[in-house]
């Protein structure tokens, strides 16, 4: 029963997100977890002041388990699973780069305690940058019609266009954060 508590192999959490998507096609559904927020926003009466927020709300419901249960089985994972919280495996120019930008904990950690720690709360720079970021996330998602998982994982299996080329933009993104802002920012 150790074997819970190793590092599972990649192609088991593709193998386990294809049977979820399989199963969400079959149902006539379509992933991604953007759109708990349009329906947490619909429940709590958003509709009355803007029409995008007016719809059937209750038709979304089984969205909004899954968006429960990832969260409480990352939970359960981390806190019960786990044996210890191990660092990621990283390359040493990687380490160093990081070290270089004040991220000493890489390598150490399983997550930059530099970035989501509880002391992280205490620079205004930081919060800054964790507000403007939540923004672009929230407009990029609402922006490009979904999220990376909607995009990614349904749209692709779907072989819409549009999701092809926001995932591409997405990459690009990504690209543009690592290599040219985030030594910028840190």
């Amino acid at each position: 029963m150790s074997w819970i508590f190793e590092p599972w192999p990649w192609y088991l959490g593709g193998l386990f997100i294809a049977i979820t998507l399989i199963l969400l096609l079959l149902l006539g559904k379509s992933f991604g977890f953007s759109s708990n927020l349009r329906t947490m926003c619909s429940m709590m009466g958003a509709g009355k002041s803007c029409d995008f927020f007016c719809f059937n709300w209750k038709a979304q419901t089984w969205n909004l388990l899954f968006l429960v249960g990832t969260i409480a089985g990352g939970f359960i994972a981390y806190h019960f699973l786990s044996i210890d919280a191990a660092a990621i495996p990283l390359g040493e120019n990687t380490i160093q780069k990081l070290n270089e930008l004040g991220i000493e904990s890489a390598g150490k950690a399983y997550v930059p305690t530099e970035l989501y720690s509880n002391q992280t709360f205490s620079s205004l720079k930081n919060i800054g940058i964790l507000i403007l970021a939540g923004f672009f996330v929230g407009f990029g998602s609402r922006y490009a019609g979904g999220c990376t998982s909607g995009h990614a994982i349904s749209g692709l299996s779907n072989l819409q266009l549009p999701s092809l080329i926001a995932v591409i933009g997405f990459f690009i993104g990504g690209l543009i954060m690592v290599h040219l802002l985030f030594p910028f920012i840190f």
